[in-house]
């Protein structure tokens, strides 16, 4: 068995493709269909082509997707978790859960899919702002 990947539903995909791009996710494969009226976007981190995220846009959608906290989360290991979390911020991403441990971060994408960040290797040590910044929203 094989994982090929994971699937969420976006109303606005450039919004969407930019959100994963800050977090180093490169578009690999497009494909639009216009009988089924929908396109998907599949992302992968360069280097980790096989585990990809599929956005499926559906062209006659207009109403807001519900927040499906039943679905969870994707998670990501990064180099940095402050310096992630701080190039997410500064492009107007919420940090939802900061990176208070030095270790693991939660945020979400335009659509409000969870999104967990985990430090790789040992936890950074504890460093401000993060430190004392609190929750926002749900994570």
């Amino acid at each position: 068995m094989k994982y090929l990947h994971t699937m969420i539903r976006v109303r606005d995909p450039e919004a969407t493709i930019r959100f994963f791009d800050l977090l180093g996710l490169k578009q690999v494969r497009r494909m639009d269909n216009e009988a089924g009226r929908f396109t998907l976007y599949f992302l992968a981190a360069p280097g980790d082509e096989d585990a990809q995220v599929e956005l499926t846009h559906n062209w006659d959608e207009t109403e807001a997707y519900g927040e499906g906290r039943n679905f969870g989360h994707l998670a990501y290991r990064v180099d940095d978790i402050y310096e992630t979390c701080q190039r997410l911020m500064d492009a107007g991403v919420t940090i939802n859960r900061a990176p208070r441990d030095g270790h693991m971060a939660f945020v979400r994408t335009p659509d409000n899919i969870s999104i967990e960040l985990l430090q790789a290797g040992p936890s950074k040590p504890a460093q401000e702002p993060w430190a004392s910044m609190p929750n926002t929203g749900k994570w």
